[in-house]
This record gives C-alpha cells, structure tokens and sequence, in this order.
C-alpha cells in the first residue's frame, strides 16, 4: 500500500468540502493545505499537513502533523524539528537539473518525508531519487499532474515512490487515487480439486494470453468453464522438447472460459486484450495483477478437464488438446494436461459469488 495524499490548496470552498468528505470515507492517507485552519476539523483517521509553500511559517502549527518546509525560503528541517517537536517535519524539493536532483536525493536518504516535484516529464530521476534512497526509513512523496501518471508513478523501479500527492480537480478523484495507490491484491485460499474424468471435445477456439511480465515457475493464471471454479494454468517458463520456453505465456483454454481480474471480477478469456489486466497466482494464493501484451486466439483441438473440490463443487476447464499444455498441481507439480486421469490432484480457486458482468454478486445462478 503507497501513501495517498490530497493536495485542497487550489480549491474553492465549495469543490474543497466535497473532497474532501470522500477523501475520509476513502481513507486517504494525508490531505494538504496552507491554510491551518482547514486542517482543524480533519478526523484523527487522516494525517494533516501543513504545506505554505513560499509563504512565511506561522509561530506555530496548531493541528498539523507534519510540515513540508522549502529549504529556499525556511529554516532547516533539523533546526525546526528542534524548535518544534510536537510535530514532524518533510523537506520540499522541486527537481529541475542535477544540482536540485542531488538535494532531491538528500532530503530521500535524510528526511522522515521528502515532497518531490520533478518538472520534467522523464521518470529516470525520480528513479535515481529511490535507488539513492533504498536503505532509508524515511517516505518520498511524489507530485503528480493526474490519474495517470500517479499510477506510472507508484511503480517506478518496481518498488516506486512511498506515495503520491494529487491535486484533485474533481470529485472522484480522490477514489481513483486510492485505488492506484493500492497496489497489492489479496492472496487466495487455493484448494486442492481432484481429477474426475477428461474427454476429447473436438476443434474450438483457445486463447494463449501473453502478458508484459514474467511468471514463475510455480505462477500461471486461474482459468474455469464456470465463475464457481477454476484451475490453476502454469505458464510456458518450464522447458518443452520442441519449442523454445516463453515466460510471459499461459495457453490459458478455450475462449469461453473466465479468468480473473482485480477485486475477483471475472473476464472471459476471448474479451482480453492489449492493456487488459489479470490476476497471476503461485501455487501459495500469492497474488499479483499484470498487464496483458497480446492475446493469441487460434483453432486448436481441445480437451475437457473435469474435477471436484473437497465440498462437492464440480470444476471444469477445456484446453489445447496437447501434451505441452499444463497445470499446476499441490507444491507445484507441472502436468501435462492430456496425461491427467481420474484420481489426480490439481490446484483450483472456488470464488463463491455468481457473476453479472464479471462482477461478483449475490443472487441465485445456474452453470452447467
């Protein structure tokens, strides 16, 4: 989870209490002003800071919990940490050549929050903020100019920056903020299912769903014919006798089926295209949302996958009828799909909720 921050310095009254009422039923992190006053009446559950800018510090910070001073114009943040200990204190840096970059790098390793603001569009600074940084204890906060770039933002050399400030324009967007911001999705109880019977189905379509990252070797996607359950498909990171191994590749099924998404939606595998995101899974639940690159949609001869869960739930799954495509089993045993028998053991998710539109819901739905 990265630090959300809301920047309401530039807002009108209006436009400033609205968002900030959805700022707190969000749970945003820290909500900025330079107006002390307005950060009075803030609920305990959000940080408030204190952020004046150019402008001249008051003698003291009455409701603040932190204050990001500019070195330019204020004292140093040793000396009014001194001066003031009922409060924390972050240096402000704007980041325009190597000089303010090697001051934007200090303030990383030596401050308990640095508020950093890189004129330039290119994100290898703030990439040189964070390696300079690695060993501290201490919070980057990046500003970012919309939506979009706090989501480039928060991943930025994998780790990205501790956290983002976003001044919103609308209301909305402190919602949208705090999804970008939470970056980790939740690990899933994975169950081992037992293999029931296979057949051969005939030709059909199959997707091989190609993503921008690489799997490991215990790590595929979840893939079912219904949205009760699925079974987990390894990727093509373990090595075949005639083809070359590609990582960032599930021969996922038959292009009907569903796979995950965020927050447990479900999307049909044929409706994935490039930028569609999806949920990766380890044979541990350990889970991770990745970016789709391309998907490959081809006539294949196909094989039907039956099992059961431990409570009676019946699982199905149709793949590529070929003895390259797998999946996983309990420690990670990779298996061939077209050497499954009754008997074997697979690991499997069961979501519990029926689906409309992808979207988990509960009312009564029959698959079969």
């Amino acid at each position: 989870m990265k630090l959300s921050w809301l920047d309401i310095r530039s807002l009108d009254n209006d436009l400033r209490n609205a968002i900030i009422e959805e700022a707190v039923h969000q749970r945003v992190d820290a909500i900025v002003s330079d107006d002390l006053s307005s950060l009075e009446p803030l609920p305990p559950t959000v940080r408030k800071v204190y952020f004046p800018a150019d402008a001249e510090l008051p003698e003291t910070f009455g409701p603040a919990d932190v204050v990001i001073v500019d070195p330019r114009v204020h004292p140093g943040v040793a000396e009014l940490s001194v001066r003031h200990p009922e409060v924390e204190f972050g240096r402000y840096v704007e980041i325009v050549d190597s000089s303010t970059l090697d001051d934007a790098c200090d303030a990383a390793r030596t401050e308990q929050f640095s508020l950093l603001n890189f004129r330039d569009p290119t994100k290898i600074p703030l990439e040189i903020v964070i390696a300079a940084a690695a060993r501290s204890g201490g919070s980057i906060i990046t500003t970012a100019g919309d939506i979009e770039e706090a989501e480039i933002i928060v991943g930025v050399l994998e780790h990205g920056s501790d956290g983002v400030m976003l001044a919103p324009r609308t209301v909305g967007d402190a919602t949208a903020l705090k999804s970008v911001v939470t970056v980790e999705s939740a690990p899933l109880n994975l169950v081992e299912l037992e293999v029931t019977a296979t057949s051969h189905v005939g030709m059909g379509e199959r997707a091989c769903v190609d993503t921008t990252s690489h799997f490991g070797t215990d790590e595929g996607i979840l893939v079912g014919s219904h949205s009760k359950g699925m079974i987990l498909c390894v990727s093509e990171t373990h090595p075949l006798p005639y083809m070359p191994t590609r990582p960032f590749r599930v021969n996922a099924g038959a292009i009907h089926s569903y796979t995950l998404s965020a927050d447990e939606r479900t999307n049909y595998l044929s409706e994935l295209k490039t930028g569609s995101r999806v949920l990766a899974a380890d044979v541990k639940g350990n889970t991770r949302l990745i970016t789709v690159g391309r998907v490959k949609i081809e006539t294949r001869p196909l094989i039907s996958i039956d099992a059961v869960a431990p409570d009676g739930t019946a699982v199905n799954l149709i793949l590529q009828d070929d003895w390259h495509v797998r999946v996983l089993g309990p420690g990670g045993t990779v298996l061939n799909s077209t050497e499954l028998k009754p008997g074997d053991k697979v690991l499997g998710y069961l979501p519990r909720e029926d689906r409309h539109v992808g979207y988990p819901i509960n009312e009564f739905c029959l698959e079969k």
